[in-house]
């Protein structure tokens, strides 16, 4: 079971005092610039015929003509977020939301926490979906579709996480991470795309881990799923560009929401030190940068990873 963006569980205690403790590691990174308007199309006025023998007027060079934009633009379009009840996710939704996004979020087991979030943003769209399973993909993208209209902006954030040594991880647990992170990304941008290809415009967004950049001790699992999820992007950024399709991934870092509710002032505090900007992220940060990068200011922007840890990874 999983928590939308992830579910920290520390499991070193059960290792023993056998097993040599590894050294220390950051809590897990959370899983999540309104959009420009439309480009205006500029026209040159026509010059009237001069008389014969006559030079025409020289005339000023207008502005170059901006190419046309292939991304979705705020207040016609739609924005799937998964994982989008808490977080990262939420902080997503709320972004999009004011931005005059149609928005959409898939949960996984936390019923209470999306009817919140559609209270709060009323006409907000809550589905509930297991993203390791592609039956439940297939069955929340359709009712996303039929309620909202197609899928312009997709924000795969939906993940697990877990603290465990190497040789303590199960084979379950290690499927079930790559199951959560990457096939989850995999089951959503399959779904997502047809559409997109057919429009020639959409964004996809995903929401690695500065462990899938670095790789983190006793998290080997996890890093391994958010390495593959930016392996992902960069291949996907390739193979859909020729159809205006950008694909660009954030690896947040230490974020400071609900899933550090465990963490005492004292433990954020050292966390915050070891930061070079000295203080923890915010989720509503991690959001204005996925809002950025959906938009059109954003549309020569593909195939990128987005640290927003604070300079602990550079």
């Amino acid at each position: 079971m999983y928590n939308d963006e992830f579910e920290l569980t520390f499991d070193l205690a059960d290792a023993g005092p056998k097993k040599e403790q590894r050294r220390p590691t950051l809590p897990e990174p959370e899983e999540a610039a309104a959009a420009a308007p439309p480009v205006q199309e500029t026209r040159e006025t026509p010059v009237s015929a001069a008389p014969e023998n006559t030079p025409a007027p020289e005339r000023e060079p207008g502005p170059a003509a901006e190419p046309q934009s292939t991304a979705p633009a705020a207040k016609e379009h739609t924005v799937l977020i998964s994982g989008g009840d808490r977080g990262i996710g939420a902080a997503a939704a709320r972004a999009f939301y004011a931005a005059g996004y149609r928005v959409a979020v898939f949960y996984h087991t936390n019923a209470e926490a999306a009817a919140a979030l559609q209270k709060e943003l009323p006409g907000v769209l809550a589905v509930q979906c297991d993203v390791a399973s592609r039956a439940s993909c297939e069955l929340a993208f359709r009712a996303a579709e039929q309620a909202l209209g197609r899928v312009d902006v997709l924000v795969s954030n939906a993940g697990i996480a877990q603290q465990k040594l190497f040789t303590d991880i199960t084979p379950e647990e290690w499927q079930r991470m790559l199951d959560v992170n990457l096939t989850g990304a995999f089951n959503l941008c399959q779904l997502a795309l047809p559409g997109m290809i057919r429009r020639k415009a959409g964004r996809i967004l995903t929401v690695s881990s500065m462990w899938g950049q670095t790789g983190g001790s006793c998290e080997v699992h996890y890093s391994a799923a958010k390495a593959g999820l930016i392996g992902l992007t960069k291949a996907l950024a390739k193979e859909e560009g020729p159809s205006g399709i950008t694909v660009n991934c954030v690896a947040p870092g230490v974020i400071d929401t609900d899933m550090m509710a465990s963490f005492t002032a004292e433990d954020k505090a050292a966390l915050a030190e070891e930061t070079p900007v000295g203080r923890l992220g915010t989720a509503e940060e991690v959001a204005k940068l996925l809002l950025y990068l959906a938009g059109e200011d954003a549309g020569y922007i593909t195939g990128q990873v987005f640290g927003v840890n604070g300079g602990l990874v550079i």
